[in-house]
């Protein structure tokens, strides 16, 4: 079952302590046309990651580590590490998981919430996922950092997620951390480190 959870892998809103400033019009359309540029240059991006989730019955957020691998147009690896070894590959439109060994495939091409999901994880990694049409966008400066909060407008998708929120380095516009809200509330927290963009990356990363 953990290759179904994966799609409910990140979080729910969190209490912030310091103050969110709502952006001006002028703010948002410079903060957009930042990441707009940064997506068009992307061509790979490698990065270790921290995964936190959070389940409200047990009294610890479970944390995993691991990289991320993403080449354009749309591949992408997530490679746990520690505490156990499992990877889930995004490919030609099939989902490949390796949970210790044992592989397996799902076609998620034909599977509209898949694919929807596939498309949002894809736009998450990259950080640019401003569509108003598919979301209620609401932009924010929290110190050092925007948070950018995404609420889907499709019934559908909104039983599987509750809002999205991604934070952006202010200087850099690279996304830094990517939370999916689950409609229970329980959260999971991706926190991205040693990100690199560009770098050469083989096809045969995305093998399983």
């Amino acid at each position: 079952m953990r290759n179904i959870y994966f799609f409910l892998f990140l979080g729910i809103g969190i209490q912030f302590s310091s103050a969110q400033n709502t952006l001006t019009t002028n703010e948002i359309n410079t903060f957009k046309s930042a990441v707009a540029e940064l997506d068009r240059n992307t061509k790979t991006i490698v990065s270790d990651f921290v995964q936190y989730k959070h389940l409200s019955f047990l009294s610890n957020d479970v944390e995993t580590q691991g990289k991320l691998a993403f080449k354009v147009p749309g591949l992408i690896k997530w490679e746990y590490t520690s505490p156990y070894k499992y990877s889930v590959i995004f490919k030609d439109d099939k989902l490949f998981i390796d949970d210790e060994g044992d592989k397996s495939k799902i076609d998620i091409g034909s599977n509209k919430m898949f694919r929807g999901l596939n498309n949002l994880i894809t736009n998450s990694v990259k950080g640019n996922m401003f569509d108003d049409n598919a979301f209620d966008i609401s932009y924010f400066k929290v110190d050092d950092y925007y948070l950018i909060k995404f609420i889907p407008k499709d019934e559908n998708m909104l039983q599987f997620i509750a809002k999205f929120e991604l934070k952006f380095d202010i200087k850099t516009s690279d996304v830094t951390e990517v939370k999916m809200i689950e409609p229970s509330e329980d959260y999971t927290k991706i926190v991205f480190k040693n990100k690199t963009r560009n770098t050469t990356l083989d096809e045969a990363v995305f093998n399983n």
